[in-house]
């Protein structure tokens, strides 16, 4: 990757994007001492044109932003920057610099709910609940379910079919979490093989 950090004055602009759903969370800027750190880390780091040194973003509020890729445009003086951020992005609390949380699709989101309600230790929550039952019954719930769809298959009733479908993909993702895997993770798989 050869950036062109001559144009001006040693910064080029980065935009940050949601690795799952690729809304933009923000632009900032970086000279090459705060993209060489960015690339050693795997964690974002800007240079600071107001404090003028080099800030990590989420240094003070823990909301880092964990690098999944980087590109260079076509005149390399712009960087992409794509990854998982920490929570909120934005300094005024919002989940982006330019609004509110756009979702890639709601299987993420729910992935998020799971993965919150099993952080929290969520009392009452059957997902808490089962995760807590250990692997070996999340992993029997997945096969119970998978066995469900497959009967569902064979009969004429969409719509138990399409919930059978609904509870073997909710206990999946509750499986994933378990085995410290992501919902993104599959996915990349999934990309890989479709080259």
């Amino acid at each position: 990757m050869n950036i062109d950090f001559n144009k001006d004055n040693g910064l080029v602009p980065v935009i940050i994007q949601d690795s799952r759903t690729l809304q933009v969370l923000m632009l900032g800027y970086m000279n090459e001492d705060a993209f060489e750190k960015t690339k050693k880390e795997g964690i974002v780091t800007f240079f600071s044109r107001s404090k003028n040194r080099l800030w990590t973003k989420g240094e003070e509020s823990g909301n880092f932003l964990t690098v999944k890729s980087i590109d260079i445009d076509c005149d390399q003086d712009t960087i992409l920057i794509k990854a998982v951020p920490k929570n909120v992005v934005c300094h005024t609390g919002s989940f982006s610099c330019f609004g509110e949380r756009n979702t890639q699709g709601f299987m993420y989101e729910l992935e998020d709910k799971i993965s919150q309600r099993i952080d929290t230790k969520a009392e009452g929550s059957y997902t808490y609940s089962l995760y807590q039952r250990g692997i070996n019954k999340m992993a029997q719930k997945v096969g119970e379910e998978a066995v469900e769809l497959v009967i569902e298959a064979k009969d004429n009733n969409d719509d138990l079919f399409k919930n059978e479908a609904a509870d073997l993909l909710y206990h999946f993702l509750i499986l994933l979490k378990a085995k410290g895997f992501s919902l993104e993770e599959i996915e990349e798989i999934l990309k890989d093989r479709n080259q």
